[in-house]
């Protein structure tokens, strides 16, 4: 069973209320945290509201500590300085957007990929009617991210961090990609068109000419030895799709 994601929704002003109430009206499993000044401008909401007093700063901890996606009615400066003392890395902390006071953008600013933001941001300015504002690389350039591949699919990466990072950079500097799948779903290219040129498909290891290629994407459920590790360090990232998940 998914887990259900804990999302919550900060307004501190009258018209950042307003827009939360817009945006809780189709989003009602999001709470709502709101001010206690604008609190009945959320009457007759679904959503459940948590009516703050006193200054923020002093509650962001157990806030951030609280939810998976965290969307800021506030001005981007202000929720970078008021969530920097809290952040841990990018395996823990929550997804964070900020919306700007007019609800044109939707713009994420913490865990894009991993912690979830970006797909939370496409999600809420869709709802808004306002343009997410993806910064990066990968989602610029419309290409795999390498740290979150097949995640919906239920794969796990298996890889240490420096192999990700090296990896990832490879990709969006267009370098040449191997990618070998040879299990799972091939449903895992979630942008419209076609797959970037450099990254080369394989359906087995062993076509891979491993001199021609900048770093190997491995979509498989075979032991990788530790020798094979080590003659390709920080060039290799395998994925391991679920047993007994649907192939094809």
């Amino acid at each position: 069973m998914t887990e259900k994601v804990r999302i919550a929704m900060l307004a501190i002003t009258k018209h950042a209320a307003n827009l939360v109430r817009e945006a809780g009206l189709k989003m009602p499993e999001a709470d709502i945290i709101v001010s206690e000044k604008f609190a009945h401008v959320m009457q007759g909401l679904s959503n459940n509201v948590i009516v703050s007093s006193g200054p923020l700063r002093p509650q962001i901890g157990d806030i951030f500590s609280s939810y998976d996606q965290l969307a800021f009615f506030v001005s981007i400066g202000a929720v970078v300085r008021l969530i920097a003392p809290h952040l841990k890395s990018k395996e823990e902390d929550p997804g964070v957007v900020v919306v700007d006071d007019a609800a044109r953008f939707v713009i994420p600013v913490l865990s894009g990929h991993v912690g979830g933001a970006n797909a939370f941001a496409e999600q809420l300015a869709d709802l808004l009617g306002a343009t997410p504002v993806l910064t990066t690389a990968s989602d610029a350039g419309k290409t795999l991210a390498v740290d979150i591949l097949g995640r919906e699919l239920g794969w796990k990466v298996d890889a240490p961090k420096i192999n990700i990072t090296r990896v990832s950079a490879h990709v969006v500097n267009e370098e040449a990609i191997a990618l070998v799948q040879e299990c799972g779903s091939k449903d895992w290219w979630r942008w419209p068109g076609a797959i970037p040129e450099n990254i080369h498909l394989f359906d087995d290891f062993e076509q891979v000419d491993l001199e021609q290629y900048k770093a190997v994407l491995w979509i498989t459920r075979r032991d990788i030895p530790e020798q094979l590790w080590r003659a390709l360090a920080e060039r290799l990232v395998v994925y391991r799709p679920p047993e007994g998940g649907l192939d094809g």
